[in-house]
């Protein structure tokens, strides 16, 4: 039978998040790419749009939680990026910008981060 410490245990809890966090953000890209390849305000865009708010959300609930182990400025710096995607989202959706390339810019940067 094997053993694991606890250390262990929560390592792998650690990197199986890390993992899922990139899955998230992974897609949220490509929609996002799929969205700015096509014309207008299309059904690809909401749905991005839709999913992207969603990540972000989570996010941010995810980073206010005391038990979050990353340090406080961290934590408050992917907060308010977070807030300016989910202010970007909102921008395009009531079709005053179409600045996806800026979000999955932005979301590409914080996803290599994961590492």
């Amino acid at each position: 039978m094997y053993q694991f410490s606890y250390a262990e245990i929560m390592e792998d809890g650690v990197a199986d998040a890390k993992d899922r966090e990139r899955q998230a953000l992974t897609r949220s890209i490509e929609l996002l790419e799929r969205a700015r390849d096509e014309s207008g305000y299309s059904r690809e865009a909401i749905e991005a749009l839709f999913y992207t708010r969603r990540v972000w959300i989570r996010f941010i609930e995810d980073l206010k939680q005391p038990e979050n182990e990353l340090g406080s400025e961290l934590r408050a710096n992917l907060i308010s990026i977070a807030i300016w995607i989910l202010k970007e989202c909102d921008r395009i959706r009531k079709r005053q910008s179409s600045n996806f390339q800026g979000i999955i810019d932005v979301t590409t940067i914080i996803r290599d981060g994961l590492k």
